[in-house]
Protein backbone atom coordinates (compact mmCIF):
# COMPACT_ATOMS: atom_id res chain seq x y z
CA UNK A 1 0.00 0.00 0.00
CA UNK A 2 2.84 2.66 0.54
CA UNK A 3 5.29 1.62 -2.12
CA UNK A 4 5.57 4.42 -4.15
CA UNK A 5 4.42 4.44 -8.16
CA UNK A 6 6.65 4.51 -11.43
CA UNK A 7 5.54 8.20 -11.74
CA UNK A 8 5.92 9.31 -8.41
CA UNK A 9 8.82 11.77 -9.29
CA UNK A 10 6.27 13.02 -11.82
CA UNK A 11 3.37 13.58 -9.07
CA UNK A 12 6.08 14.97 -6.57
CA UNK A 13 7.04 17.84 -9.41
CA UNK A 14 3.61 19.04 -10.21
CA UNK A 15 3.26 22.74 -9.23
CA UNK A 16 1.66 23.82 -6.11
CA UNK A 17 -1.25 26.34 -7.03
CA UNK A 18 -2.64 29.00 -4.35
CA UNK A 19 -5.56 28.17 -3.07
CA UNK A 20 -6.58 31.97 -2.62
CA UNK A 21 -5.15 34.24 -4.93
CA UNK A 22 -5.50 37.53 -2.68
CA UNK A 23 -5.47 39.94 -5.85
CA UNK A 24 -8.92 41.37 -5.15
CA UNK A 25 -8.90 41.70 -1.75
CA UNK A 26 -9.36 45.08 -0.59
CA UNK A 27 -5.79 46.79 0.13
CA UNK A 28 -5.36 48.59 3.74
CA UNK A 29 -4.75 52.67 2.97
CA UNK A 30 -1.49 51.88 5.08
CA UNK A 31 -0.97 55.73 4.60
CA UNK A 32 -3.95 57.08 5.58
CA UNK A 33 -3.74 54.65 9.31
CA UNK A 34 -0.13 55.63 9.43
CA UNK A 35 -1.20 59.88 8.67
CA UNK A 36 -4.24 59.79 11.45
CA UNK A 37 -1.37 56.98 13.94
CA UNK A 38 0.73 60.34 13.97
CA UNK A 39 -2.02 62.48 15.42
CA UNK A 40 -3.24 59.85 18.07
CA UNK A 41 -3.08 60.37 21.57
CA UNK A 42 -2.83 57.33 23.85
CA UNK A 43 -5.81 56.83 25.60
CA UNK A 44 -5.38 53.98 27.89
CA UNK A 45 -3.47 50.75 28.58
CA UNK A 46 -3.34 47.53 30.29
CA UNK A 47 -0.18 45.72 31.53
CA UNK A 48 -1.03 41.67 31.26
CA UNK A 49 1.11 39.89 33.59
CA UNK A 50 2.95 36.79 33.09
CA UNK A 51 1.55 33.90 33.57
CA UNK A 52 -1.89 35.63 32.74
CA UNK A 53 -4.74 37.20 30.40
CA UNK A 54 -6.58 40.78 30.35
CA UNK A 55 -9.14 41.80 28.24
CA UNK A 56 -8.92 45.85 26.85
CA UNK A 57 -11.25 47.50 24.42
CA UNK A 58 -10.54 49.43 21.51
CA UNK A 59 -13.24 51.54 18.85
CA UNK A 60 -13.42 51.50 15.39
CA UNK A 61 -10.77 53.66 14.35
CA UNK A 62 -8.34 53.31 17.23
CA UNK A 63 -4.98 51.59 17.55
CA UNK A 64 -3.32 49.28 19.90
CA UNK A 65 0.03 48.35 20.14
CA UNK A 66 1.26 45.03 21.83
CA UNK A 67 4.78 45.47 23.15
CA UNK A 68 7.63 43.59 25.06
CA UNK A 69 8.80 45.09 27.84
CA UNK A 70 10.91 43.22 30.53
CA UNK A 71 12.34 40.49 28.67
CA UNK A 72 11.48 38.42 25.69
CA UNK A 73 7.37 36.81 26.01
CA UNK A 74 5.06 35.80 23.46
CA UNK A 75 1.17 36.42 24.02
CA UNK A 76 -1.87 34.52 22.59
CA UNK A 77 -3.91 37.19 20.98
CA UNK A 78 -8.29 36.91 20.89
CA UNK A 79 -10.36 39.60 19.23
CA UNK A 80 -14.10 39.51 19.48
CA UNK A 81 -16.56 42.30 18.10
CA UNK A 82 -17.32 43.89 21.36
CA UNK A 83 -20.55 44.51 20.44
CA UNK A 84 -21.24 40.24 19.15
CA UNK A 85 -18.98 37.86 21.01
CA UNK A 86 -19.94 35.27 18.48
CA UNK A 87 -18.15 37.16 16.11
CA UNK A 88 -14.43 36.46 16.53
CA UNK A 89 -11.10 36.22 15.32
CA UNK A 90 -10.73 33.30 12.49
CA UNK A 91 -6.59 32.05 12.16
CA UNK A 92 -7.72 29.68 9.53
CA UNK A 93 -9.26 31.83 7.00
CA UNK A 94 -6.31 34.67 7.70
CA UNK A 95 -3.77 31.49 7.56
CA UNK A 96 -5.23 30.76 4.54
CA UNK A 97 -5.47 33.81 2.55
CA UNK A 98 -2.26 35.47 4.34
CA UNK A 99 0.33 32.81 5.05
CA UNK A 100 1.63 31.30 7.97
CA UNK A 101 2.53 34.02 9.74
CA UNK A 102 1.52 38.15 9.37
CA UNK A 103 3.26 41.13 9.10
CA UNK A 104 2.87 44.64 8.37
CA UNK A 105 -0.04 45.30 5.68
CA UNK A 106 -2.05 42.53 6.62
CA UNK A 107 -4.93 41.76 8.29
CA UNK A 108 -6.70 39.65 11.05
CA UNK A 109 -10.01 38.35 10.00
CA UNK A 110 -13.33 37.13 11.53
CA UNK A 111 -15.22 33.94 11.50
CA UNK A 112 -18.24 33.02 9.29
CA UNK A 113 -20.57 34.11 8.16
CA UNK A 114 -19.33 37.80 9.28
CA UNK A 115 -15.79 36.93 7.50
CA UNK A 116 -14.28 41.14 7.50
CA UNK A 117 -11.06 42.84 8.61
CA UNK A 118 -10.84 43.26 12.13
CA UNK A 119 -7.56 44.86 12.71
CA UNK A 120 -4.45 45.38 10.10
CA UNK A 121 -0.89 45.41 11.37
CA UNK A 122 0.66 48.45 10.60
CA UNK A 123 3.82 48.65 12.08
CA UNK A 124 6.15 45.14 12.92
CA UNK A 125 9.05 45.97 14.72
CA UNK A 126 10.17 42.42 13.71
CA UNK A 127 9.70 42.53 9.94
CA UNK A 128 13.17 42.39 9.50
CA UNK A 129 13.34 38.32 10.84
CA UNK A 130 11.22 37.11 7.55
CA UNK A 131 12.03 32.99 7.28
CA UNK A 132 14.86 31.16 9.19
CA UNK A 133 16.93 28.88 7.86
CA UNK A 134 14.60 26.42 9.63
CA UNK A 135 11.65 27.42 8.29
CA UNK A 136 10.50 29.71 11.57
CA UNK A 137 9.62 32.92 11.69
CA UNK A 138 6.97 35.59 13.78
CA UNK A 139 3.47 36.33 14.49
CA UNK A 140 1.86 32.85 13.43
CA UNK A 141 -1.66 32.01 12.86
CA UNK A 142 -0.87 27.96 12.99
CA UNK A 143 -0.57 27.26 16.54
CA UNK A 144 -4.22 27.43 18.13
CA UNK A 145 -2.90 28.34 22.18
CA UNK A 146 -1.68 26.00 24.97
CA UNK A 147 -3.97 24.53 26.69
CA UNK A 148 -4.71 21.92 29.42
CA UNK A 149 -6.66 19.59 27.82
CA UNK A 150 -3.66 18.59 25.20
CA UNK A 151 -1.30 19.05 28.24
CA UNK A 152 -3.80 16.60 30.48
CA UNK A 153 -3.77 13.95 27.51
CA UNK A 154 0.48 14.46 26.57
CA UNK A 155 1.38 14.04 30.19
CA UNK A 156 -1.10 13.88 32.63
CA UNK A 157 -1.89 17.00 35.60
CA UNK A 158 -4.10 20.20 35.70
CA UNK A 159 -2.15 23.37 35.03
CA UNK A 160 -4.44 26.10 35.05
CA UNK A 161 -1.86 29.18 33.60
CA UNK A 162 -1.99 27.99 29.97
CA UNK A 163 -3.23 30.58 27.46
CA UNK A 164 -6.19 28.75 26.94
CA UNK A 165 -7.29 28.83 30.92
CA UNK A 166 -5.71 32.48 31.01
CA UNK A 167 -8.14 33.95 28.18
CA UNK A 168 -10.82 31.89 29.72
CA UNK A 169 -9.81 33.44 32.76
CA UNK A 170 -9.73 36.94 31.48
CA UNK A 171 -13.07 36.92 29.28
CA UNK A 172 -15.27 35.94 31.94
CA UNK A 173 -13.58 38.36 34.75
CA UNK A 174 -14.41 40.71 31.70
CA UNK A 175 -17.81 40.28 30.96
CA UNK A 176 -19.42 38.89 33.77
CA UNK A 177 -20.19 35.27 32.13
CA UNK A 178 -19.78 32.12 33.72
CA UNK A 179 -16.73 30.42 33.50
CA UNK A 180 -18.14 28.00 31.14
CA UNK A 181 -19.81 29.88 28.65
CA UNK A 182 -16.34 32.30 28.59
CA UNK A 183 -14.62 29.02 27.80
CA UNK A 184 -16.69 28.32 24.96
CA UNK A 185 -15.76 31.94 23.16
CA UNK A 186 -12.47 31.18 23.69
CA UNK A 187 -10.35 30.24 20.44
CA UNK A 188 -7.59 29.73 17.93
CA UNK A 189 -5.10 32.82 18.53
CA UNK A 190 -2.50 35.26 16.76
CA UNK A 191 0.62 33.87 18.43
CA UNK A 192 2.03 37.43 18.92
CA UNK A 193 6.03 37.28 18.54
CA UNK A 194 6.08 33.50 18.88
CA UNK A 195 8.80 31.53 16.13
CA UNK A 196 7.42 28.80 14.73
CA UNK A 197 7.06 27.01 11.62
CA UNK A 198 6.96 23.33 10.80
CA UNK A 199 9.98 20.63 10.50
CA UNK A 200 10.99 19.75 7.54
CA UNK A 201 11.41 15.95 7.77
CA UNK A 202 8.19 15.24 10.18
CA UNK A 203 6.10 18.07 9.47
CA UNK A 204 5.56 18.56 13.60
CA UNK A 205 5.07 22.08 14.42
CA UNK A 206 7.58 23.36 15.98
CA UNK A 207 8.75 26.14 18.42
CA UNK A 208 11.84 28.39 19.22
CA UNK A 209 13.52 31.39 20.96
CA UNK A 210 11.50 34.52 20.05
CA UNK A 211 13.63 37.04 18.96
CA UNK A 212 11.76 39.86 20.59
CA UNK A 213 13.44 42.13 23.19
CA UNK A 214 12.17 44.91 25.14
CA UNK A 215 11.18 47.60 23.07
CA UNK A 216 9.61 45.26 19.84
CA UNK A 217 5.60 45.79 19.22
CA UNK A 218 3.17 44.61 17.07
CA UNK A 219 0.82 47.65 16.36
CA UNK A 220 -3.02 47.41 14.97
CA UNK A 221 -5.82 49.61 13.65
CA UNK A 222 -8.91 48.53 14.92
CA UNK A 223 -11.22 48.22 11.59
CA UNK A 224 -13.97 47.61 13.97
CA UNK A 225 -15.23 47.96 17.88
CA UNK A 226 -12.91 45.34 19.40
CA UNK A 227 -12.35 43.03 22.84
CA UNK A 228 -9.12 42.09 22.76
CA UNK A 229 -7.88 39.46 25.19
CA UNK A 230 -4.18 38.63 25.68
CA UNK A 231 -2.51 35.87 27.80
CA UNK A 232 0.99 36.03 28.57
CA UNK A 233 2.21 32.66 27.40
CA UNK A 234 3.45 30.60 30.33
CA UNK A 235 6.21 29.52 27.93
CA UNK A 236 8.25 33.09 28.25
CA UNK A 237 9.85 33.52 24.78
CA UNK A 238 8.89 29.49 24.17
CA UNK A 239 12.54 28.64 23.71
CA UNK A 240 12.13 25.23 25.40
CA UNK A 241 8.37 24.30 26.86
CA UNK A 242 5.58 25.89 28.02
CA UNK A 243 2.47 25.18 30.03
CA UNK A 244 4.36 25.01 33.18
CA UNK A 245 5.84 27.50 35.67
CA UNK A 246 9.45 26.76 34.92
CA UNK A 247 10.04 29.42 32.16
CA UNK A 248 11.06 32.63 32.79
CA UNK A 249 7.65 34.83 32.20
CA UNK A 250 7.11 38.42 32.02
CA UNK A 251 4.39 40.81 31.40
CA UNK A 252 3.10 42.20 27.92
CA UNK A 253 1.58 46.28 27.63
CA UNK A 254 -1.34 46.72 25.34
CA UNK A 255 -1.83 50.41 24.72
CA UNK A 256 -4.44 52.04 22.90
CA UNK A 257 -4.16 55.12 20.78
CA UNK A 258 -6.82 57.52 19.38
CA UNK A 259 -6.77 59.88 16.11
CA UNK A 260 -7.90 63.17 16.50
CA UNK A 261 -11.02 64.15 15.02
CA UNK A 262 -11.03 63.89 10.72
CA UNK A 263 -7.53 62.03 10.29
CA UNK A 264 -9.38 59.35 9.06
CA UNK A 265 -11.15 61.40 6.40
CA UNK A 266 -13.72 59.46 4.66
CA UNK A 267 -12.70 56.08 5.92
CA UNK A 268 -15.51 53.40 7.54
CA UNK A 269 -15.70 50.31 9.05
CA UNK A 270 -15.99 47.88 7.18
CA UNK A 271 -19.44 45.35 6.96
CA UNK A 272 -20.04 42.27 7.45
CA UNK A 273 -19.34 39.40 4.00
CA UNK A 274 -22.33 40.36 1.40
CA UNK A 275 -22.82 36.23 0.60
CA UNK A 276 -26.39 36.16 0.50
CA UNK A 277 -26.26 33.40 2.82
CA UNK A 278 -29.02 31.40 0.75
CA UNK A 279 -26.56 28.21 0.38
CA UNK A 280 -27.84 27.18 -2.81
CA UNK A 281 -31.67 27.12 -1.73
Amino acid sequence: MTQAPPDAEARRAISPVICYPTDTLPVPDLGLYRSARATAGKVGEVLVPPREGRCFEVKAGQFFRISSVEGPQVGDLNLHNLHDLKERFFSGKTRALHGTHVTTGERLWSNLPYLRPMATIIEDTLGWYGIDPYGGSVHDVIGTRCDPYTGNLLAGGHYHHCCHSNLTRSLASHTGLPLGEAEMLVHDVLNVFMCTGFTRDTGQYFMKASPVRPGDFLEFFAEIDLLGNLSACPGGDCSSEHSSDTAACHPLLVEIFSPVQGALGGWSSPPVNAYDRSHGR
